[in-house]
C-alpha cells in the first residue's frame, strides 16, 4: 500500500460500510450510514490540521486553549455522489467553505467531462478535502485535482468510501502529494470500471436512482 494511502479499519466504520454493501439497504439507510461514516472518516483526513492558541476564560481560570489555525477549511465535493460525505463533514466542521466539481463518466472512454466547477476563494491558503465515495479509475479525481491546483489549491487531500487499486494508482501517479484517505481498498476494478466487490453506484443509491 503507498504510504499516501490510509485506510480507516476502525470497527465503527468497517460495521457501517458492510451494511452499505448490502444490497438489500435501502435508499434511505443508505443515505444515513454514508452520513454517519463520513463523521467517522472526517475525523481521520483532518488528524493533522494546523493548531494554534487562543487565550480563553474557563469557569476557573484563563489558558492558552488550543484552536484550528488559518483559513478555514475548503470541502470540495466531486457531483454528484460526493454531496453524501460532505453533508456528514459539514455536521462536524459547519463553517467550512464548500466548493462543487461537476464530473460525469463517458461510458465509452471512461474519461471524465466536467461541466461544472465552483470553489472558495483563496485555496491557496486553505487547507483542501476533496471527497467522492469512490476512487475507481481514478480519472475524475485526477481531473478534480487539476482544476483545484489551477485555482491556487496546494494544501489538498483525497477522501473517499472506497478505492481500487487502479485508481490509487493512477491518483499517486498524477498527485504523488495528495494523501487519499477511505475505508476500504477494494480488489479490482470490472470491465465497466466499477469498483470489486464495491456497493454499485453510490450515487443511485444516495438518491434512488438507476
Amino acid at each position: 500500500m503507498p504510504d499516501l494511502v490510509t485506510v480507516v479499519d476502525h470497527p465503527l466504520v468497517q460495521h457501517k460500510l458492510t451494511l452499505m454493501r448490502d444490497k438489500t439497504t435501502s435508499t434511505a439507510g443508505f443515505r444515513q450510514l454514508l452520513r454517519e461514516i463520513s463523521h467517522l472518516l472526517a475525523y481521520e483526513v483532518t488528524r493533522d490540521l494546523d493548531m494554534t492558541t487562543r487565550r480563553i476564560e474557563t469557569p476557573l481560570q484563563v489558558i492558552d486553549a488550543p484552536i484550528l489555525d488559518g483559513k478555514k477549511l475548503a470541502l470540495i465535493s466531486i457531483l454528484r455522489a460526493g454531496n453524501g460525505l460532505l453533508d456528514g463533514i459539514l455536521d462536524l466542521i459547519p463553517a467550512a467553505r464548500v466548493g462543487f466539481v461537476g464530473l460525469y463518466r463517458d461510458e465509452g472512454t471512461l474519461k471524465p467531462v466536467q461541466y461544472y466547477f465552483k470553489v472558495p476563494d483563496r485555496l491557496e491558503e486553505r487547507a483542501t478535502i476533496v471527497v467522492d465515495p469512490m476512487l475507481a479509475t481514478g480519472n475524475s479525481a485526477v481531473a478534480a485535482v487539476d482544476l483545484l491546483k489551477q485555482a491556487g489549491a496546494a494544501n489538498i487531500r483525497f477522501l473517499c468510501l472506497l478505492a481500487a487499486p487502479e485508481g490509487i494508482a493512477c491518483m499517486t501517479q498524477a498527485h504523488p502529494d495528495v494523501p487519499i484517505v477511505t475505508a476500504s481498498v477494494d480488489e479490482r476494478l470490472n470491465d465497466h470500471g466499477y469498483i470489486v466487490p464495491g456497493l454499485g453506484d453510490a450515487g443511485d443509491r444516495m438518491y434512488g436512482t438507476k
